[in-house]
């Protein structure tokens, strides 16, 4: 495995049964993730990307094949080990946030951190560095419902940074946000990237993949395509602000 390589997936398959009946969500899956990717996986649905999402990563194990992540065989490991795997390499960020609602947001970001064994000062400076990253040092003390979608959205984001994780892997991530704060996390997203973080985003949204550098598309279980995008529809990241 070449050392930029993040993630290798080698005859992937991911099989479920239905009564008497079996089906392949996923079939024959062949794909790397390079370290500082920045990837839209798509598809209709039914393609096989929320599976796929669920074994990237690591809530799920694959029926067959191979999965490797950062070298490590993630398909051998048990649940223990696939735990601490989703606590130290993986980062998510949800459509729905899954903030805690009565939680300030200081403390829903030094939440994974618990599992960590780190102090609680400890855990509180990594969170206030990682909400200072997405631009809300002034909203730190505020719980969910005094916060606006775009603000709830930087924080699950903050939360999925302060692990400092290989890859952050986010599921629809603007799906119920506006247009306007859709391209100020679009925004975020492209900055991160350019500071070297690999970011893998699941979505429907064309104008979303349009945003991405690598294109990965998904129908009926299989990977039909995997392109590079040469021309992505980034505009210059707008300076982060607390007000989205």
């Amino acid at each position: 495995m070449s050392k930029s390589t993040v993630i290798e997936l080698r005859k992937i398959a991911k099989h479920y049964m239905m009564g008497d009946d079996g089906f392949y969500a996923l079939e024959n899956i062949d794909l790397n993730i390079y370290l500082n990717d920045y990837i839209a996986i798509v598809g209709s649905s039914g393609s096989g990307k929320s599976t796929l999402m669920n074994l990237l990563g690591c809530l799920d194990y694959p029926s067959a094949g191979e999965y490797r992540l950062k070298d490590i065989n993630v398909a051998s490991l048990d649940e223990n080990r696939l735990a601490h795997i989703r606590n130290s390499e993986i980062g998510f960020i949800f459509q729905n946030f899954n903030l805690l609602p009565r939680a300030t947001a200081l403390q829903n970001v030094m939440q994974p951190l618990i599992y960590r064994g780190l102090g609680k000062a400890m855990r509180k400076e990594m969170a206030e560095d990682a909400l200072g990253m997405v631009g809300l040092t002034d909203r730190m003390h505020h719980v969910p419902n005094q916060l606006s979608g775009g603000q709830r959205q930087r924080v699950a984001i903050a939360r999925a940074l302060v692990t400092k994780p290989a890859i952050l892997l986010a599921d629809e991530p603007t799906g119920n946000l506006d247009s306007a704060t859709t391209t100020e996390i679009m925004a975020l997203f492209d900055r991160l990237h350019q500071e070297g973080q690999t970011l893998i985003i699941v979505t429907h949204e064309k104008e979303i993949a349009d945003r991405c550098h690598r294109v990965i598309t998904l129908k009926d279980g299989h990977l039909v395509s995997d392109e590079n995008n040469s021309k992505p529809h980034n505009t210059k990241p707008k300076s982060v602000t607390a007000d989205v």
